[in-house]
């Protein structure tokens, strides 16, 4: 094959630090996630959705030929972690937790995770992040130590 081509599509998850309500103000939020959309894309990572509520974020993207999964999400988090700093000085105590989830998503389940993504405020009427990690990674069926989860 004269060219690389893929298209690996991937639901990643990350929350604040200690999940604390960063982003409760939702016009802070909606920039924020037009900037992640901006970040990755400009890592060749274009951006499906994005969504998420206080305390994490989704964002369903197709991961790039040329960058590892951690290294997107690294970018997106130091970028997005300046960006809400420098514009918003009062969240000057703003941090991502330290990982994240990452879960390969099938062509066929796009538009189900793009409702998934699109609907979090709703979603988490009923479910705390925490539950909603934990769903994610047991059907996944990815192995995890709880004492380790949480940070």
């Amino acid at each position: 094959m004269a060219q690389s081509l893929s298209n690996v599509l991937v639901h990643v998850v990350f929350s604040t630090k200690d999940r604390r309500p960063f982003l409760k103000n939702g016009q802070t939020r909606i920039e924020l996630h037009s900037y992640l959309a901006g970040v990755s894309t400009k890592l060749d990572c274009p951006v499906l959705k994005i969504g998420g509520v206080a305390d994490h974020v989704h964002l369903l993207g197709k991961l790039s030929r040329t960058i590892p999964i951690s290294e997107w999400v690294k970018e997106l988090k130091r970028a997005s972690s300046r960006w809400i700093k420098t514009n918003a000085p009062e969240m000057s105590a703003f941090q991502w937790q330290g990982g994240y989830g990452s879960f390969s998503i099938g062509q066929s389940q796009a538009i189900q995770t793009i409702e998934y993504i699109a609907n979090q405020e709703e979603h988490h009427r009923k479910v705390d992040f925490k539950d909603e990690l934990r769903q994610l990674l047991q059907r996944y069926q990815i192995e995890y130590d709880e004492r380790f989860l949480w940070d």
